[in-house]
């Protein structure tokens, strides 16, 4: 695109002029920053970005394009990534070598064991025991203790529902107040 695409109305800063430069580039520079962020609110940011610095200091960057060097949307284009990619440099955070970290800061608390909690014997019938038992302790998927218990996966989930009604209930654990 020839230089005379960039009406001094435009480098003057009209509105009118500005407002369709906008209409007309902003999805390529939207476009060029999704092809940098990936996040939809750092798009819109950086799009915003990109056109504050297009008209910065009186046009500066935009009065610098050449229309000998590149074609108005590439030139864009460019200015639109580099502008999101250095954006994206700033905001990183900035790392330290895993060496340089004392120790200390690795330190885990202790985690104490906790006491099993005792169940009346006579809440839960002997099945439901069983499958609390197997999904909590042994840590099985309902279908490892359907196939275990030669049982419907369904039947499993409905037991441990019902045994988990009777424990909240016993408990007094979600009473309405």
């Amino acid at each position: 695109m020839a230089r005379d695409s960039l009406p001094e109305t435009l480098l003057r800063g009209e509105k009118a002029a500005w407002d369709a430069f906008v209409r007309r580039y902003g999805g390529l520079v939207v476009a060029a920053v999704r092809g940098v962020a990936s996040v939809y609110g750092d798009v819109e940011d950086l799009t915003q970005d990109v056109f504050v610095r297009l008209c910065k200091d009186d046009f500066r960057l935009l009065r610098s394009y050449d229309p000998g060097r590149a074609s108005l949307s590439t030139w864009i284009t460019i200015v639109a990534r580099s502008t999101a990619r250095d954006a994206q440099r700033r905001r990183r955070i900035q790392g330290v070598p895993i060496d340089a970290v004392p120790e200390s800061a690795f330190a885990v608390a202790p985690v104490e064991p906790v006491e099993k909690l005792r169940l009346p014997t006579d809440l839960l019938s002997p099945r439901q025991r069983e499958i609390l038992a197997m999904l909590y302790d042994r840590e099985m998927e309902v279908a490892e203790i359907a196939a275990a218990l030669q049982i419907d996966a369904q039947t499993v989930r409905s037991m441990h529902h019902k045994a988990m009604l009777k424990l909240r209930a016993h408990f007094g654990v979600g009473a309405q107040k």
